[in-house]
């Protein structure tokens, strides 16, 4: 037996779509805007995780540019049939309003890693759509229905339709298998002990989240709803240290028991209240079956357990040593840039993909070059990288070297949550073509700057930072690594959260890298190293 503490994978990693194959666990988790597409995770234990990679980058019809903040790869669910994993993902490319264009599509591959076929367009319905293959040999898509139309429910119902797998299309009618007066999505079938099972998200993904299910004795009949209304949710008890506790998938271990993973967020507080700055998480605890034949999570408390409150017992099916441990789940984030390919295990690019014409591990060893790209308003070029950023508390380093010539030349680093929301501390120059460093924030209103241009000309070396410790950030500068010439007033860190300004949007807040080149005449900067370390105390 051994420990799982939640959430097992931290930090922007959410709708966790769990899978067994032998020995092997895996979770995909959605990407939305950032490339590569479906991040993949793996495990022996369920305890120990560590991230393999992507499913596919932005290329072809899964290509990223154009789509909204938010928008992209939505809730990715996994199965394995037949000897291939299959994987099925909506990409989003509108949100406008009650207006949604989507795209739901199929990959398949012999292992996990790849390579994965080309993708197999299913329908435009609705987005969360997963893929259960019955004990016959058919395979259905159960999805969300969405509905457009003015005065109607945009949530119109789960939509159940059969994919024919050797004509590689779906077939016959689709019908709706649920509706609730509320929100639900994320569906997903189970079958289990003579019962079709439907797990459901509810309530939307925020505060109100949770998990229900329903169950049939057949795909054509009435499923009939849990007397209990929802599985697991902290809606309850805005106290509960996870909270939007939600969409989840069941993952049986080759003992029998039965896992939830499911996401939830771990939250600060401000004077406006609750906020996730590293968005929705991935968490896992055990749950059984009742006599009368319903799922209900193992400490019965309807809650999410939680990692200082209590823990999980799981039984291991492999020794993980404490070395091994600590290698899969490091306190400290560091990449001096000495390989000869970005890792795509941490770093994420914004909609594009990584090519040698903006991001050049080459021409300087030990240091990335990132030739400048487009505003920090476009849904196209940016030459940004990011990490996601895992715990509530991190202090992030940085030294860049750049040459800027004219105001349009900006390098700098980003603590960024999409378009319209990050802090930015930025090498530029001034009216007088002297060098200088500017810290601007950008909001739904506008990008504002904070504070006066710090000159910088006579600094031998450009070391930037900023600390994030809860509810607060700021920024940091200097000459050298050991002491901070310039620190910056402190900032909230509601912007780089999912509440801010009760907006809808999904990811979380990213430690960046990003330069712009608004002349478009070659600006590029060289990036030495980014370093995050977390407090211990900070999980």
């Amino acid at each position: 037996m051994t420990d799982l503490i939640n959430p097992v994978l931290r930090g922007f990693n959410p709708d966790p779509s769990i899978l067994r194959v032998g020995a092997d666990y895996y979770i995909a988790t959605s990407t939305f805007e950032w490339s590569p597409l479906v991040r993949l995770h793996h495990s022996r234990d369920l305890v120990h995780w560590r991230t393999l990679g992507h499913a596919v980058d932005s290329a072809g019809v899964l290509d990223l540019r154009g789509v909204p903040d938010s928008g992209g790869v939505w809730a990715p669910s996994l199965s394995h049939h037949d000897g291939l994993f299959w994987l099925v993902l909506s990409i989003v490319r509108t949100m406008d309003g009650d207006a949604k264009d989507l795209d739901n599509y199929l990959l398949t591959a012999p292992d996990i890693t790849g390579p994965w076929s080309e993708p197999v367009r299913l329908n435009s319905r609705g987005f969360d759509a997963s893929l259960f293959h019955d004990r016959d040999g058919r395979h259905w898509l159960v999805g969300v229905q969405w509905d457009p139309r003015p005065g109607h429910p945009r949530f119109a119902g789960i939509s159940l339709q059969e994919y024919d797998a050797k004509a590689g299309r779906l077939v016959g009618d689709s019908r709706i298998v649920a509706r609730d007066a509320g929100l639900i999505e994320g569906p997903n079938l189970y079958w289990h002990n003579g019962f079709y099972y439907l797990m459901l998200a509810q309530g939307g993904t925020g505060f109100n989240h949770g998990i229900s299910m329903l169950r049939s004795r057949s795909l054509d009949g009435e499923f009939e709803r849990d007397p209990q209304y929802s599985l697991l949710t902290s809606r309850d008890d805005p106290e509960w240290e996870l909270q939007k506790a939600g969409h989840g998938e069941l993952v049986q271990t080759p003992e029998g028991d039965w896992y939830l993973a499911h996401l939830a967020s771990r939250t600060s507080r401000d004077d406006q209240g609750q906020f996730a700055v590293t968005g929705r998480e991935t968490c896992l605890q055990r749950v059984a079956w009742t006599e009368d034949g319903w799922l209900r999570l193992a400490d019965d408390q309807g809650r999410p357990v939680t990692g200082t409150r209590a823990r999980t017992r799981v039984r291991s099916t492999v020794a993980t040593s404490n070395a091994a441990a600590a290698a899969i789940t490091p306190r400290r984030f560091h990449d001096d840039f000495a390989a000869d390919q970005l890792d795509r295990t941490r770093w994420s690019t914004l909609r594009r993909q990584v090519h040698s014409d903006w991001l050049d591990l080459e021409s300087r060893p030990g240091w990335v070059r990132l030739h400048g790209g487009q505003s920090r308003a476009s849904v196209f070029e940016q030459s940004l990288i990011g990490t996601r950023i895992e715990e509530p508390a991190a202090q992030v380093a940085t030294r860049i070297e750049a040459r800027p010539r004219t105001t349009g030349h900006r390098a700098g680093l980003v603590a960024w949550y999409d378009r319209h929301s990050h802090y930015g501390l930025y090498l530029t120059v001034d009216d007088d073509g002297r060098r200088v460093l500017v810290l601007e924030q950008s909001t739904p209103a506008g990008t504002s700057q904070l504070g006066e241009p710090v000159p910088v000309d006579d600094w031998p070396d450009l070391h930037l930072g900023f600390a994030l410790d809860g509810p607060t950030i700021s920024f940091t500068a200097a000459p050298d690594p050991n002491r901070a010439v310039w620190n910056s007033p402190s900032l909230s860190s509601r912007l780089l959260s999912d509440d801010y300004q009760d907006l809808l949007r999904f990811t979380g807040a990213f430690a960046a890298l990003r330069i712009d080149d608004h002349d478009g005449d070659g600006f590029s900067a060289d990036i030495d190293h980014l370093t995050i370390d977390y407090p211990e105390n900070s999980s």
